[in-house]
Protein backbone atom coordinates (compact mmCIF):
# COMPACT_ATOMS: atom_id res chain seq x y z
CA UNK A 1 0.00 0.00 0.00
CA UNK A 2 1.28 3.43 -0.93
CA UNK A 3 1.86 5.83 1.97
CA UNK A 4 2.47 9.58 2.15
CA UNK A 5 6.10 10.65 2.20
CA UNK A 6 5.66 11.90 5.76
CA UNK A 7 5.29 8.25 6.86
CA UNK A 8 9.03 8.05 6.22
CA UNK A 9 10.25 11.58 6.91
CA UNK A 10 8.48 11.89 10.29
CA UNK A 11 10.14 8.76 11.71
CA UNK A 12 13.57 9.13 13.37
CA UNK A 13 15.39 6.76 11.04
CA UNK A 14 19.19 6.78 10.97
CA UNK A 15 19.07 7.08 7.17
CA UNK A 16 18.09 10.75 7.55
CA UNK A 17 21.64 11.47 8.76
CA UNK A 18 23.01 10.35 5.39
CA UNK A 19 20.49 11.56 2.82
CA UNK A 20 19.87 15.29 3.29
CA UNK A 21 20.69 15.75 -0.42
CA UNK A 22 18.24 13.01 -1.52
CA UNK A 23 14.49 13.29 -2.04
CA UNK A 24 11.82 10.77 -1.04
CA UNK A 25 10.32 9.28 -4.19
CA UNK A 26 8.00 6.54 -2.87
CA UNK A 27 6.89 5.06 0.44
CA UNK A 28 5.21 1.67 0.51
CA UNK A 29 3.95 -0.62 3.29
CA UNK A 30 3.80 -4.42 3.42
CA UNK A 31 1.53 -6.38 5.76
CA UNK A 32 3.15 -8.87 8.12
CA UNK A 33 0.32 -10.23 10.32
CA UNK A 34 1.35 -11.26 13.82
CA UNK A 35 4.80 -9.64 13.57
CA UNK A 36 6.44 -8.29 16.69
CA UNK A 37 9.18 -5.73 17.35
CA UNK A 38 12.00 -8.29 17.12
CA UNK A 39 10.95 -9.82 13.79
CA UNK A 40 12.76 -7.50 11.38
CA UNK A 41 15.71 -9.92 10.86
CA UNK A 42 13.18 -12.71 10.25
CA UNK A 43 11.47 -10.62 7.59
CA UNK A 44 14.76 -9.80 5.88
CA UNK A 45 15.71 -13.49 5.84
CA UNK A 46 12.33 -14.40 4.34
CA UNK A 47 12.73 -11.76 1.63
CA UNK A 48 16.20 -13.04 0.72
CA UNK A 49 14.91 -16.59 0.57
CA UNK A 50 12.14 -15.44 -1.80
CA UNK A 51 14.77 -14.40 -4.35
CA UNK A 52 15.74 -11.28 -6.30
CA UNK A 53 14.52 -9.77 -9.59
CA UNK A 54 14.95 -13.00 -11.56
CA UNK A 55 12.38 -14.68 -9.31
CA UNK A 56 9.69 -12.03 -9.90
CA UNK A 57 6.51 -12.54 -12.00
CA UNK A 58 7.02 -12.29 -15.75
CA UNK A 59 5.78 -8.67 -16.18
CA UNK A 60 8.38 -7.50 -13.66
CA UNK A 61 11.09 -9.68 -15.19
CA UNK A 62 10.21 -8.24 -18.60
CA UNK A 63 10.50 -4.65 -17.33
CA UNK A 64 13.84 -5.38 -15.69
CA UNK A 65 15.09 -7.10 -18.85
CA UNK A 66 14.11 -4.10 -20.97
CA UNK A 67 15.74 -1.74 -18.50
CA UNK A 68 19.02 -3.67 -18.39
CA UNK A 69 19.04 -3.97 -22.19
CA UNK A 70 18.56 -0.22 -22.60
CA UNK A 71 21.22 0.38 -19.98
CA UNK A 72 23.66 -1.83 -21.86
CA UNK A 73 22.93 -0.16 -25.21
CA UNK A 74 23.13 3.39 -23.87
CA UNK A 75 25.90 2.87 -21.35
CA UNK A 76 23.80 3.79 -18.32
CA UNK A 77 25.19 1.04 -16.11
CA UNK A 78 28.90 1.20 -16.84
CA UNK A 79 31.11 0.65 -13.77
CA UNK A 80 32.35 4.23 -14.06
CA UNK A 81 28.79 5.43 -13.34
CA UNK A 82 28.31 3.33 -10.22
CA UNK A 83 28.79 3.61 -6.49
CA UNK A 84 32.42 4.28 -5.65
CA UNK A 85 33.02 5.80 -9.10
CA UNK A 86 30.52 8.48 -10.23
CA UNK A 87 29.25 8.84 -6.66
CA UNK A 88 30.72 7.97 -3.29
CA UNK A 89 29.02 5.25 -1.29
CA UNK A 90 26.81 6.40 1.54
CA UNK A 91 28.83 4.06 3.74
CA UNK A 92 31.43 6.84 3.68
CA UNK A 93 28.94 9.04 5.57
CA UNK A 94 28.11 6.53 8.30
CA UNK A 95 28.63 7.61 11.90
CA UNK A 96 30.98 5.34 13.81
CA UNK A 97 28.28 3.48 15.75
CA UNK A 98 26.52 2.46 12.54
CA UNK A 99 29.73 1.81 10.59
CA UNK A 100 30.72 -0.86 13.08
CA UNK A 101 27.39 -2.70 12.69
CA UNK A 102 26.96 -5.54 10.15
CA UNK A 103 25.88 -4.17 6.76
CA UNK A 104 24.05 -7.23 5.42
CA UNK A 105 25.03 -9.69 2.68
CA UNK A 106 25.57 -8.77 -0.98
CA UNK A 107 25.25 -11.07 -3.97
CA UNK A 108 25.02 -10.84 -7.76
CA UNK A 109 21.21 -11.25 -7.78
CA UNK A 110 20.79 -8.04 -5.75
CA UNK A 111 21.96 -4.96 -7.71
CA UNK A 112 21.54 -2.73 -4.66
CA UNK A 113 24.50 -2.97 -2.30
CA UNK A 114 24.27 -2.87 1.48
CA UNK A 115 24.90 0.36 3.39
CA UNK A 116 23.88 -0.85 6.85
CA UNK A 117 21.54 -3.24 8.62
CA UNK A 118 20.25 -2.54 12.13
CA UNK A 119 17.63 -4.08 14.40
CA UNK A 120 14.77 -2.00 12.95
CA UNK A 121 16.02 -0.67 9.62
CA UNK A 122 18.36 -1.34 6.73
CA UNK A 123 19.48 0.52 3.62
CA UNK A 124 20.90 -0.39 0.21
CA UNK A 125 22.10 1.79 -2.67
CA UNK A 126 22.55 1.75 -6.42
CA UNK A 127 24.00 4.31 -8.79
CA UNK A 128 24.18 4.62 -12.56
CA UNK A 129 24.14 7.43 -15.12
CA UNK A 130 20.51 8.29 -14.26
CA UNK A 131 20.33 8.40 -10.46
CA UNK A 132 21.88 7.53 -7.13
CA UNK A 133 19.10 5.70 -5.29
CA UNK A 134 18.58 4.23 -1.82
CA UNK A 135 16.11 1.55 -0.79
CA UNK A 136 15.36 1.96 2.91
CA UNK A 137 13.47 -0.75 4.80
CA UNK A 138 12.01 0.01 8.22
CA UNK A 139 10.10 -1.97 10.82
CA UNK A 140 7.16 0.00 12.23
CA UNK A 141 4.22 -0.74 14.51
CA UNK A 142 0.99 -0.47 12.54
CA UNK A 143 -2.42 0.77 13.60
CA UNK A 144 -3.57 -2.74 14.61
CA UNK A 145 -0.59 -3.27 16.91
CA UNK A 146 1.31 -5.66 14.62
CA UNK A 147 4.61 -4.57 13.14
CA UNK A 148 4.90 -4.10 9.38
CA UNK A 149 7.58 -3.54 6.78
CA UNK A 150 7.90 -0.15 5.14
CA UNK A 151 10.00 0.66 2.12
CA UNK A 152 11.12 4.15 1.16
CA UNK A 153 12.86 4.88 -2.14
CA UNK A 154 15.17 7.90 -1.95
CA UNK A 155 16.75 9.37 -5.06
CA UNK A 156 19.34 11.88 -6.15
CA UNK A 157 18.81 12.35 -9.90
CA UNK A 158 21.81 12.90 -12.14
CA UNK A 159 20.74 16.24 -13.62
CA UNK A 160 17.75 16.83 -15.88
CA UNK A 161 18.10 13.45 -17.53
CA UNK A 162 17.81 11.69 -14.18
CA UNK A 163 14.67 13.64 -13.33
CA UNK A 164 13.09 12.75 -16.70
CA UNK A 165 14.04 9.12 -16.18
CA UNK A 166 12.37 8.95 -12.76
CA UNK A 167 9.20 10.57 -14.13
CA UNK A 168 9.12 8.14 -17.08
CA UNK A 169 9.36 5.00 -14.94
CA UNK A 170 6.94 6.15 -12.22
CA UNK A 171 3.83 4.52 -13.78
CA UNK A 172 5.65 1.19 -14.15
CA UNK A 173 6.82 1.28 -10.53
CA UNK A 174 3.39 2.09 -9.14
CA UNK A 175 1.24 -0.11 -11.39
CA UNK A 176 3.45 -3.18 -11.91
CA UNK A 177 6.64 -3.39 -9.84
CA UNK A 178 5.44 -2.37 -6.38
CA UNK A 179 2.19 -4.40 -6.46
CA UNK A 180 4.18 -7.48 -7.53
CA UNK A 181 6.74 -6.78 -4.82
CA UNK A 182 3.92 -6.48 -2.29
CA UNK A 183 2.51 -9.87 -3.21
CA UNK A 184 5.93 -11.50 -3.10
CA UNK A 185 7.16 -9.99 0.17
CA UNK A 186 3.86 -10.48 1.98
CA UNK A 187 3.81 -14.11 0.82
CA UNK A 188 7.43 -14.45 1.98
CA UNK A 189 6.33 -13.43 5.47
CA UNK A 190 3.43 -15.88 5.49
CA UNK A 191 5.69 -18.70 4.23
CA UNK A 192 8.75 -17.61 6.23
CA UNK A 193 9.42 -20.93 8.00
CA UNK A 194 9.38 -22.87 4.73
CA UNK A 195 11.40 -20.33 2.73
CA UNK A 196 14.02 -19.96 5.49
CA UNK A 197 14.62 -23.74 5.42
CA UNK A 198 15.01 -23.68 1.62
CA UNK A 199 17.41 -20.71 1.83
CA UNK A 200 19.57 -22.42 4.46
CA UNK A 201 19.67 -25.63 2.44
CA UNK A 202 20.70 -23.73 -0.71
CA UNK A 203 23.48 -21.77 0.98
CA UNK A 204 24.88 -24.88 2.66
CA UNK A 205 25.43 -26.71 -0.65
Amino acid sequence: MKLPKTAHTSHPWRIHELTSDFSVEDVWSFRTPGAGPDDFPTMLAAMRAAGGPVEQPWPVRFLFAVRWKLGALLGWDEPSAGVGERVASLRDRLPSDVRDAPCGPDNESMPLKAIYELDMESARELANKTVHTVMHLGWVQGANGDYELRMAVLVKPNGWFGRLYMAAIAPFRHLIVYPALTRRWERAWRDRNHTEEEYEEGTSR
